[in-house]
């Protein structure tokens, strides 16, 4: 291959690729991809409304161009895949990408343009656009903090979405069995009171379904009850790791200043043995930044009791 033509594609592969901060034009892109997104998200959502259509033909050309940037888009990356997947010959680079999220997404986002819109499911697939916004900002910390909270928390997370599942079943096969002989038109079945119990233990409380028997309201107050302590626990879940995730940040930040040569190794002896991290501080005037006890290495706090042999590492004089 001509060697302009190899630079010129490792060059468009550098702009083109999703979070590079050290490349201005990369970023610059990025925003420009971002405005594209918003402009053909905002006119798909105008066009919904009648009172604005005659205003139909301007925002059906600004879809189409921003859909135009799309494809663009999706052809430079299927070009220039070889240099996404390194380890690949360029057939199979290719190929990878058209598999992966960022390609299925580009591809689900082009689709409705090439194919009759008035067909339901081309008008659905317009919704994938959305993603395209996670795909440029998952690249960023901002979103990388909610994922990696996500992820270390996942079997609280799933553990506490099992139980809300099986809360909803239990409460609607319940409710189905202490209102359908009073209201058979509404209780139909167990999936009449499974909908009655997602809007009820999920707190949305549509008021279409709801029991008229005495054993059956007094199901749903417990229910309710139960409902509200129950979804508390994964936001508590995800909460508390947004906490666990800055304070990790905070202190990796906090690290990155300091002088290497203002840290120090103390060994714990049995002086040191039994005090606490806070007590040290004031005491030894130590600041302890990181504390490795066996095969363990724990972020300390002030609470956190020294054990001995246990390793700090601190700077002192603080």
């Amino acid at each position: 291959m001509n060697s302009k033509v190899v630079h010129l594609k490792r060059k468009i592969f550098d702009v083109i690729q999703i979070g590079d901060k050290s490349n201005t034009a990369s970023r610059l892109f990025d925003i420009f991809i971002a405005i594209n997104i918003f402009a053909n998200i905002v006119v798909v959502f105008l066009q919904t409304f009648s009172e604005l259509s005659e205003f139909f033909a301007l925002f059906k050309m600004v879809e189409l161009v921003t859909t135009g940037i799309f494809c663009v888009e999706y052809f430079l990356r299927i070009w220039t895949a070889n240099y996404l997947y390194p380890r690949y010959s360029i057939l199979k680079s290719r190929l990878r990408f058209l598999v992966s999220y960022d390609g299925i997404v580009d591809l689900l986002t082009i689709i409705p343009a090439f194919f009759l819109s008035g067909f339901i499911v081309f008008r659905m697939l317009r919704v994938i656009r959305i993603f395209h916004l996670f795909r440029i900002n998952m690249q960023y910390d901002s979103f990388n903090v909610i994922t990696t909270v996500l992820w270390e928390k996942r079997n609280q997370i799933l553990s506490s979405i099992t139980i809300i599942m099986i809360l909803m079943l239990g409460s609607s096969l319940c409710m189905f069995s202490a209102e359908h002989e009073a209201q058979p038109q509404v209780f139909k079945n167990a999936f009449s009171g499974l909908w009655w119990a997602v809007s009820t233990v999920l707190t949305v409380g549509y008021g279409d379904i709801y029991p008229i028997t005495i054993l059956g309201k007094c199901m749903a107050i417990v229910i309710a009850f139960l409902g509200v302590g129950v979804v508390a626990i994964p936001t508590g879940i995800i909460s508390a790791g947004f906490v666990e995730q800055y304070t990790k940040e905070s202190a990796s930040d906090h690290y990155r200043e300091l002088d290497i040569k203002d840290v120090v190794e103390v060994r714990v002896d049995e002086k040191l043995a039994g005090r606490t991290i806070g007590e040290i501080r004031e005491e030894e005037s130590m600041m302890a930044y990181l504390v490795l006890r066996g095969e363990m290495t724990i972020l300390p706090n002030e609470n956190l009791v020294l054990e001995k042999n246990d390793i700090v590492v601190a700077r002192v004089g603080t």
